[in-house]
């Protein structure tokens, strides 16, 4: 067997070219989709995504107007700027989809995800694991002799930043929920 040939700008993990060596640097942004609250709309975003080989970093999903059904779809994904504008110009083609926003270039915007952390330790890494869940303001949700449950809303790095102090003191297990988002003002 030979090794694999990876061209530059691909990787083991994905058959694409994914990266122009002419492009731009690659930029996070937040999209914020709003679609009709029907099946298979959801399996339609992913699908574009999935299809021409993009990425998302976060994906949150609910329904904000019930008398309309409609929901709104938040998408945390990383590209050049033309990546990222060929991927709003293809989701406003999907047919359920009424709107995309790019937050990130639209001016300012409110970034909020939740986190839930559970801590084994016990003597002075369990004190210390309560100290620093107060100074990140992270509510303990449970507790047992040897573990704790602490939950923290914030901003991704906010909660990255969190976990990477927990990790020596015994984190265990993470669940996040994805990015929630929305432009500030009227």
């Amino acid at each position: 067997m030979s090794a694999l040939n990876i061209k530059k700008g691909s990787s083991a993990h994905s058959a694409y070219d994914l990266k122009n060596p002419n492009a731009d640097v690659n930029e996070a942004h937040t999209l914020a989709v709003t679609v009709d609250n029907e099946a298979g709309v959801l399996a339609r975003v992913i699908g574009l995504f999935s299809g021409r080989g993009y990425n998302i970093e976060s994906l949150t999903v609910a329904e904000i107007n019930e008398e309309y059904h409609t929901s709104r779809i938040t998408i945390v994904t990383t590209g050049t700027p033309q990546v990222i504008e060929q991927i709003k110009a293809q989701l406003g083609r999907i047919v359920p989809v009424h709107s995309v926003h790019d937050l990130t270039v639209e001016g300012p915007y409110l970034e909020r995800e939740l986190a839930l952390f559970k801590v084994a330790g016990t003597g002075e890494k369990r004190v210390e694991a309560l100290r620093l869940a107060d100074i990140f303001r992270a509510n303990v949700v449970d507790s047992t002799l040897e573990s704790f449950v602490f939950e923290m809303t914030g901003t991704s790095e906010k909660i990255d930043a969190f976990a990477d102090l927990m990790r020596p003191l015994g984190l265990t297990e993470t669940a996040r929920t994805g990015v929630a988002a929305m432009s500030r003002g009227v």
